[in-house]
């Protein structure tokens, strides 16, 4: 019985290897357009689809395959006699092997001036359902998508003479997530045209970048993807410089930091420790702005992660030598700190361009059997209607530090409560389950420091308490959201105290 190989890609990576090797092993090459002319050049023997079915190619290119000499060749079942004898009763030759790839689509949307009709033309038809045929009938039909594949399956031809059940039911597989991530992201695309926010049925898809050695603890398996199409200045298109592999821990904590310092313009350094910022410091340097990020908190930054917001120059690395880091991240790094960093063999350099826009994307929370979706919390002051509701304005410099205050609060663990000046946070309450406890933390963290400093708070007061403890270390001013049934006791308290305090309108809660 004569075997058929049908070979169309658009990928043509190791092409002409295989289709020689299926060749010399007896199979007929079935082919259609640039990879039939490929295989031709090549001296191969090549039968084009429409001899097959004995119809044109028609509508451009559209429709070639979808035809059922073959799609009966490949969902045929070879087991059964009544299939035989359909096939035989219509001229029809199985195809044992498919090679196909799809057009590229994803590649076409990436072009900055791709316009829609080119996107649409880039909507493979064939493909997809050849695909999906041969992987549904993988128990006769060997499916091909990726090149990486092609060197087993040559293999066992070779020395069994055929492609194991088990080798086919993992190459169907992976056929189906192929056409899955395919559609997505046609899907995607399609409905970020028609504006629609949270469409009846969500499709996403990942690309595998690296499986992690373990997640959060070392007994969870764990592995990172990243989104096609994502943005150059995301944490999964960073270019390593330097050290070992990529922690889970490490990725958390490294998205934690780059959104924080995203918030600044100036020369900015946020250190980060499970996921929340231990300290942050801005300043006319980048030197000048890690030494006050690393005063803030010298004990919290021992093995954190540090994100600055400028290229790191020998001064600043001179800085981040004397300490045991996990991972540096910058927008680049100058050859004199290279130097001397990469002196740390473990020490872990990110490259990300953070003039870039960052990406706007909806903020995905995995629950059992469920999925949770909002939009990132891109929330600024600008975009606040500010009121003092207290007798006393803040001065100049308290409202610098207030919007320093609220720039660092929202990126920390709800119940949140930050005390810091104008150029660097002095203490940092995180994720206390009550807000007084969290404002005992950061005061407690500030000491003395808290004098005539200010404090920031992700959600409004429910009692006073804070108010009086924030009195009490002798902070001069308060930024919250307001809201409370109970904002005039904290207002009453505050005016007691001459301690001016900002309404915002907005919370900021993290969870």
């Amino acid at each position: 019985m004569t075997k058929r190989a049908l070979i169309s890609v658009s990928n043509k990576t190791r092409i002409v290897e295989l289709a020689q090797k299926l060749h010399e092993l007896g199979y007929e090459l079935l082919s259609t357009g640039g990879t039939k002319r490929t295989l031709e050049a090549a001296g191969l023997p090549v039968t084009g689809i429409s001899e097959v079915t004995g119809f044109p190619e028609i509508l451009e290119g559209r429709v070639k395959t979808l035809h059922p000499k073959i799609h009966g060749g490949l969902l045929a079942r070879l087991d059964r006699e009544d299939h035989h004898r359909q096939l035989s009763a219509h001229g029809i030759v199985p195809i044992e092997i498919v090679c196909v790839n799809l057009y590229p689509f994803q590649e076409t949307i990436a072009l900055e001036d791709a316009s829609l009709e080119e996107a649409i033309e880039n909507i493979d038809i064939g493909g997809p359902a050849m695909l999906r045929a041969a992987a549904k009938n993988h128990e006769h039909v060997t499916v091909l998508i990726d090149p990486a594949d092609y060197p087993e399956v040559l293999r066992q031809l070779r020395e069994q003479g055929e492609v194991s059940l088990e080798t086919k039911r993992r190459l169907a597989a992976k056929a189906f997530r192929h056409t899955a991530a395919y559609d997505a992201l046609i899907a995607e695309y399609l409905t970020g045209l028609t504006k629609e926010e949270f469409p009846e049925k969500l499709t996403v898809t990942y690309e595998l970048q690296q499986p992690l050695r373990y997640g959060e603890n070392p007994h969870q398996k764990a592995a990172f993807y990243r989104k096609p199409l994502g943005s150059s200045s995301s944490l999964p298109y960073a270019r390593q410089l330097h050290g070992k592999e990529l922690s889970y821990n490490n990725i958390n904590d490294a998205e934690a930091a780059l959104q924080v310092v995203r918030e600044f313009s100036e020369p900015a350094a946020v250190a980060v420790k499970h996921t929340n910022p231990c300290g942050v410091g801005v300043g006319a340097t980048l030197a000048e702005a890690f030494a006050r990020a690393y005063a803030s908190d010298p004990v919290s930054i021992f093995g954190g992660i540090v994100a600055l917001n400028r290229t790191v120059d020998l001064e600043t690395a001179e800085q981040l030598h004397e300490i045991f880091l996990e991972i540096v991240i910058a927008p680049s790094f100058s050859q004199e700190a290279l130097e001397l960093l990469t002196k740390k063999k473990n020490l872990r350099l990110l490259a990300i361009p953070l003039d870039a826009p960052a990406p706007r994307e909806k903020k995905l929370t995995s629950i059992s059997s469920g999925l949770l979706v909002q939009d990132q919390d891109y929330y600024t002051l600008d975009q606040a209607q500010l009121t003092v509701p207290t007798k006393r304005q803040p001065t100049a410099e308290e409202w610098a530090a207030l919007q320093f205050g609220w720039k660092v609060v929202k990126h920390v663990k709800s119940n949140a409560i930050v005390v810091c000046t104008k150029d660097r946070t002095l203490g940092v309450g995180a994720g206390q389950m009550n807000r007084v406890g969290a404002a005992q933390i950061s005061l407690q963290q500030a000491g003395e420091q808290a004098q005539g400093a200010v404090l920031a708070s992700d959600a409004f007061f429910p009692m006073p308490d804070t108010v009086e403890a924030a009195a009490a270390a002798g902070i001069t001013a308060i930024i919250q959201p307001g809201g409370s049934i109970r904002d005039e006791d904290s207002i009453t308290v505050a005016d007691e105290h001459g301690i001016a305090m900002v309404f915002t309108g907005i919370r900021h809660f993290k969870h």
